[in-house]
């Protein structure tokens, strides 16, 4: 996958394309909310993802069927460690403390507190 960060409006049409999985311009436009994006705009985001990798197309005749070329989680995995790298001095546990003490409350972590021990646990029984 490209490490490539996407402008906002790139985001957003993948968002889209991530919705329907498979998509000509109009089913990506038709996502939007109203006042929705001239077609020309979005066609030249997707020029542009197309470029950079993200987005893939079959063609008919004269139109394009896109569909995306890197997955929703894989992106989201991706800009994560970049949030992690630059923000946290690529501390994982560093970026896991400042949700833990600003932003969750205690059934949040209690609850990701169980999916550690489980990860843990399988981590440890494939030793």
């Amino acid at each position: 996958m490209e490490s490539k960060e996407l402008t906002k409006a790139e985001e957003q049409v993948m968002q889209f394309l991530w919705k329907v999985n498979k998509g000509f311009l109009k089913d990506i436009v038709d996502q939007f909310p109203v006042p929705k994006p001239a077609y020309t705009t979005v066609s030249t985001v997707i020029r542009v993802l197309v470029k950079k990798g993200f987005i893939g197309y079959n063609t008919y005749g004269k139109i394009h069927e896109y569909y995306p070329l890197v997955s929703k989680s894989a992106y989201f995995q991706n800009h994560v460690k970049s949030v992690i790298t630059n923000y946290f001095h690529g501390s994982a546990p560093e970026f896991a403390s400042f949700f833990a003490n600003e932003q969750l409350n205690l059934s949040e972590l209690e609850e990701i507190q169980k999916m550690i021990a489980e990860k843990i646990k399988t981590l440890k029984s494939k030793n």
